[in-house]
This record gives structure tokens, C-alpha cells and sequence, in this order.
């Protein structure tokens, strides 16, 4: 044993060597993916945002996991702010947000694709206006015109084709080969207004920590007044809750975490088989519920009550057809025979004919012979069958 256990700590030990080196020579990859999630320190993640926030609205903002239609379906809520960054709603809750707004309420959308029917709604078509890989985003108020941002990574190229009549145009996509197309606008609903910003970009880690960009990011959001926000987040945000996210999170503590735990259950193997003794055989518990059942159908032949055998068969018979074939069984009428034989496709004879010695047995003063009982046990098997 001590020979084997040998063989097998050389193998562990080269094996984890070898991983380490694997480790150490890995080169770290970096994740460009648009995934705007809060807690995400890649290019494309909005941990910087969410960190400046409360600064940037002055602590009156409030981040919401549950969506629109939960949160104001349970909360109601007086004249306020409402912010959706790259967040996939469904029409409930965008509803809810328009009936929000409609009430006073405003809007800031920054989403590079909206749902047609509401974009529609609200006065606004949104498509691809540019292929570029380079753009500037700035904005038409004269007070703004220094501060702008340049898109050099991965840009949406969304824009708005189409804007109704009466909506305000606060920003533009420039380019240098193409002209000049609305990516931000202000449209009036009912006692509110709506923002709407095709490209979300400017807000993750990469453009953010660019120096002068979060000048531009301000003045996006200055257009909304100084009240509560309400900022309707992804709710997964729950699983960076986790006690070992810091250990998880960082790639040199998560590799040492697995090396602990493979090392553990090894030593936990060699050390159980080493110890183990000898297990007994147990001889498992006999089945008697067959033997039971027999004894219990000679009692009923011996005593001859074939009635009372015959009453339980039909009542057996009717619990099982209201709990499988959800039939009410209280009238034992046409109607029933006729939802019986539709669903057990039986002919409405047999069905008939089946009623009759149910009826038989549950009279405590029918004559009920043994080829009845055997009959009915016949016909109620043919129907559950």
C-alpha cells in the first residue's frame, strides 16, 4: 500500500506542476464582449458607471433588480426619473415605464435596439446609419460643443431613419466620409419626456476611463432634473453576493482554491482506503405487500361478502377515474358515460353496462352473486386499460 501510495503522489504531484507551468505561461485574454453588466471590470462593462453614479445624481439614485412591470405593479411612485441601459424589457414593462411617464415622469432610454412597436409609439424609427469603425459622438446644444467622445472600438452604428415631427434632436453620430445622423433625441409624452439614446457605449469601463470622456456623460445626463432616479438593472447582479466571490473573482486565488480542494479529496481517498474495514452484508427487508394482498383477497373469498368486494372495486374504480381521467363521478348519469367513453374510447355498452354493477354494488340492498363481482372486476380493467 505504502509502494502504491507513492506512485500515485509522484503523478499528483507532477500533474499539478505541470499545470502550474500552464498557468504562469498563460497569457491573459482580454473580454471584449458587450455584456453592460455592473459588476464587469472587462472594456464593454458598466463597473465604472455604476461606481460614479451616486455621485453623478447626487445620491437620489436608487438601482432596481426586479423589472419595470414587478416594481411598479407592487410601488407607487410620485414624479421621478427612470434609466434603461442596454436592458431587455418585455411590452409589459415597457408599459409601465410609459404610463410612468405620461403621469410626469421622464425617461432616459440608452439602448442601441428598442422594440419596434415601441419605438413606434414614442416617435421613432431606429436602424444601422453607419458601418464605420471610427465615430464621434456629439451633442447640438452650443453649450456642449467641446465636449464630445470618439468611438474607436466596436461601435454600434445606431441611429435613428426617422423622427416625427416636434422631436428635438440633442446629439449626432459625425463621421468623417458620411453626414451628420441623430443618435439622441427628446421626445414630449403626455406630461413627460422621453430621452432616447441609440448607443449605450460611452458608458462602459473603456470609454469612461478615457481622459475628457465622462464630460460627455454628464451632459447626457444633465438633461434630466435633479430628483429621484430610478435605475432598472439586470437582476443576476445577486451573484456577486456570493461569500466567495473575492477568491473566485481573482484567477491566481481561484487556481490555489481547486489545487486545496483536489489535494484534499486525495488525501480523504488514499487515507478512507487505507482504513477501510470490511462491510458487513445486510440482507435487505423483504417485500411482503404481495403476500399481504393475497391474504387479504383469500379472507374476502373465504367470508363470501362478495357485496362489500364489489362496493370497493367501484369505489377504487371512481377515485381513480376522477384523479387520471378528471371526470366529476358525483351523478352516475348519461353524461358521465358519455365524458367516460370519450376519453377511454370504450363502447358506451361497456360503459353502460359497467355503470349498472357500480350502481349494484353501492346498494346496501342489492343481491350482489360472485359472477357479478367477476364481471365488474372484467369490464372496470377493459376500461382503465
Amino acid at each position: 500500500m505504502k509502494k502504491t501510495f507513492k506512485i500515485y503522489a509522484v503523478i499528483f504531484i507532477v500533474v499539478m506542476v505541470i499545470l502550474a507551468l500552464l498557468e504562469v505561461n498563460k497569457k491573459e485574454t482580454t473580454n471584449w464582449r458587450k455584456n453592460f453588466n455592473i459588476n464587469e471590470k472587462s472594456p464593454f462593462g458598466l463597473f465604472v458607471f455604476n461606481n460614479e453614479a451616486k455621485d453623478l445624481f447626487k445620491n437620489n439614485l436608487r438601482k432596481i433588480e426586479e423589472t419595470p412591470y414587478e416594481y411598479y405593479s407592487q410601488h407607487k411612485k410620485g414624479i421621478h426619473n427612470i434609466i434603461v441601459i442596454e436592458k431587455e424589457l418585455d411590452k409589459e414593462s415597457w408599459k409601465k415605464i410609459l404610463d410612468q411617464v405620461s403621469n410626469g415622469s421622464d425617461a432616459m432610454i440608452l439602448m442601441s435596439h428598442v422594440p419596434k412597436d415601441i419605438s413606434d409609439s414614442i416617435g421613432y424609427h431606429s436602424s444601422d446609419i453607419s458601418f464605420e469603425e471610427e465615430n464621434v459622438l456629439k451633442l447640438t446644444d452650443k453649450k456642449y460643443q467641446n465636449d464630445f467622445i470618439k468611438l474607436d472600438k466596436f461601435p454600434s452604428g445606431r441611429g435613428f431613419s426617422y423622427i416625427k415631427p416636434k422631436v428635438e434632436v440633442l446629439g449626432k453620430t459625425v463621421e468623417k466620409n458620411n453626414s451628420d445622423q441623430a443618435n439622441f433625441i427628446k421626445i414630449s409624452f403626455g406630461k413627460g419626456t422621453i430621452y432616447a439614446h441609440s448607443e449605450p457605449l460611452f458608458l462602459t469601463n473603456y470609454y469612461l476611463l478615457k481622459p475628457g470622456s465622462i464630460k460627455y456623460a454628464q451632459d447626457v445626463f444633465s438633461y434630466l432634473q435633479d430628483r429621484e432616479t430610478i435605475w432598472f438593472v439586470e437582476n443576476d447582479t445577486k451573484v456577486s453576493r456570493f461569500f466567495m466571490r473575492f477568491v473566485l473573482s481573482n484567477p491566481a486565488l481561484k487556481y490555489a482554491w481547486w489545487l486545496l480542494l483536489g489535494g484534499l479529496i486525495l488525501f480523504i481517498f488514499f487515507n478512507a482506503k487505507r482504513k477501510q474495514r470490511v462491510v458487513p452484508v445486510v440482507e435487505p427487508l423483504r417485500n411482503t405487500s404481495v403476500d399481504f394482498v393475497k391474504s387479504i383477497g383469500n379472507l374476502y373469498l373465504q367470508e363470501g361478502d362478495f357485496h362489500d368486494m364489489m362496493a370497493k372495486k367501484a369505489q377504487y374504480f371512481l377515485n381513480k377515474v376522477r384523479m387520471d381521467l378528471l371526470i366529476d363521478t358525483q351523478n352516475l348519469d348519461a353524461e358521465f358515460a358519455k365524458k367516460l367513453q370519450l376519453k377511454t374510447g370504450k363502447t358506451i355498452e361497456t360503459i353502460n353496462e359497467a355503470i349498472a354493477l357500480i350502481r349494484k354494488g353501492q346498494d346496501p340492498y342489492a343481491n350482489v352473486m360472485k359472477e357479478d363481482l367477476t364481471r365488474l372486476n372484467k369490464l372496470l380493467d377493459e376500461i382503465l386499460k
